[in-house]
């Protein structure tokens, strides 16, 4: 079967920068597919070639089948797209932004409202406020019901939980869920190494190179080197002082702690004590497991 997206040596270059370096992957169709990585790493400029709003300086790729150079308008109909920066009209009120989308695509509100419906009663209190006047969260449910009015078979969402809070981001998740369950193929962007876990496969990429395709679980299971929680009373110095340390591969901020790699064989209450004798007190090293953002930076290193 042809897959949703498919995408053979994939370059795009703006000057003299790589926004996109030979990239190849597939999206299964009805697949929930993530595309992982930091602010600059090529996944905009990935969206917008799908999207047919740019052209590869090499390689090729398909959605549905279709040519992005060749077959851009099949592909536009075929295809939701909700960029990063929210790109509805903020003068126009809900209703009208989506009786305006509706109305492009060729299609009545009515014909494809029980795909959004789910998503549109949260916002429909507010169907006469002008939409640069909602909350971002808002924003973000009315900018997905406006991608998904023509009912498309491939939807493109490039970092959409992003400015959102907690709450926000996990009913939109949610709701992506619904929607891969109608069938429509999702490739979703996040700069949000957790939301990795919400996805049938990920893509790790930074600048402009894929390291890796796995299905998040496996991706972890990669992950084979000691690993280890760094805290302390001086969390910035430990940073770099930990980094300096013999054995040491790597060292990260991790939420309240710092992520600590180590070569096997490195006994850690050895580490402890040499950061001690660096004047850092109360310092704890502890085993812990790996995660995606642990996978990431190991092989960002290339280690």
């Amino acid at each position: 079967m042809e897959p949703a997206i498919r995408t053979e040596g994939l370059t795009r270059r703006f000057g003299h920068v790589m926004a996109l370096d030979g990239v190849s992957f597939e999206v299964r169709r009805g697949e929930m597919f993530g595309l992982i990585g930091p602010d600059g790493a090529g996944k905009t400029t990935l969206f917008r070639l799908l999207a047919t709003l740019l052209k590869p300086h090499a390689g090729k790729a398909s959605v549905e089948g279709h040519d992005i150079v060749a077959d851009y308008l099949a592909i536009r109909s075929r295809v939701g797209y909700m960029p990063g920066k929210f790109s509805l009209y903020p003068d126009l009120t809900v209703e009208e932004n989506l009786d305006f989308f509706a109305a492009l695509f060729g299609v009545p509100v009515a014909e494809n409202y029980p795909l959004i419906e789910p998503i549109y009663r949260q916002i429909e209190p507010f169907r006469t406020r002008r939409a640069g006047r909602l909350s971002g969260g808002m924003k973000q449910k009315l900018a997905l019901c406006c991608a998904l009015i023509h009912r498309p078979a491939v939807l493109l969402l490039d970092e959409p939980t992003t400015g959102v809070d907690a709450v926000s981001r996990n009913e939109f998740w949610e709701m992506l869920a619904r929607l891969k369950a109608e069938e429509i193929s999702i490739l979703v962007s996040t700069p949000y190494m957790d939301e990795a876990y919400r996805c049938d496969r990920v893509a790790l990429i930074n600048e402009g190179q894929l390291l890796g395709i796995d299905t998040p679980q496996r991706l972890v299971g990669t992950f084979d080197d000691p690993l280890y929680a760094l805290q302390g009373d001086d969390m910035y110095g430990l940073l770099s002082a930990a980094r300096g340390l013999p054995g040491v591969r790597s060292c990260h901020p991790f939420g309240e702690t710092h992520h600590l790699t180590t070569d096997r064989g490195v006994d850690p209450r050895q580490l402890a004590e040499a950061l001690a004798r660096q004047r850092f007190t109360h310092v704890s090293i502890r085993p812990v497991d790996a995660g995606i953002e642990d996978v990431f930076i190991k092989r960002m290193c290339h280690d």
